[in-house]
């Protein structure tokens, strides 16, 4: 098993136990240039606000995509527009990702915005 299959074995694992209480998820995804978080509905099939670092709101406050300043803009704007879409509370789904660096900045920067997890 290499790094990427353990990633999305954990990530399965996570994301069964999520699907179990049917709760409203708050997705991340990192790759090494960018950072992008998803709030989904609880049955799945719904993405109810989103963020990026490849946004143009985003690239203008930041310089680069890929690190902990540019996480914790996007963690402030996924809380702001998930509560724009009456989300209060939601799962934390880090798809495997270790909980450090960037998604702990994410996560940190949407409790400060108002996303209850």
């Amino acid at each position: 098993m290499n790094k990427k299959e353990a990633r999305l074995r954990r990530a399965r694992k996570t994301r069964a136990v999520i699907a179990e209480k049917k709760a409203v998820r708050l997705a991340v995804f990192r790759t090494n240039c960018h950072i992008y978080a998803q709030v989904i509905s609880g049955c799945g099939s719904k993405v109810l606000a989103a963020a990026s670092t490849v946004e143009a709101s985003v690239r203008g406050q930041v310089a680069n995509g890929g690190n902990v300043a540019a996480a914790t803009a996007v963690g402030k704007l996924i809380a702001e527009r998930a509560k724009a879409a009456g989300v209060e509370s939601v799962a934390f789904d880090r798809a495997g990702f270790k909980y450090h660096g960037r998604v702990k900045a994410l996560a940190d920067a949407a409790r400060e915005g108002g996303l209850q997890f």
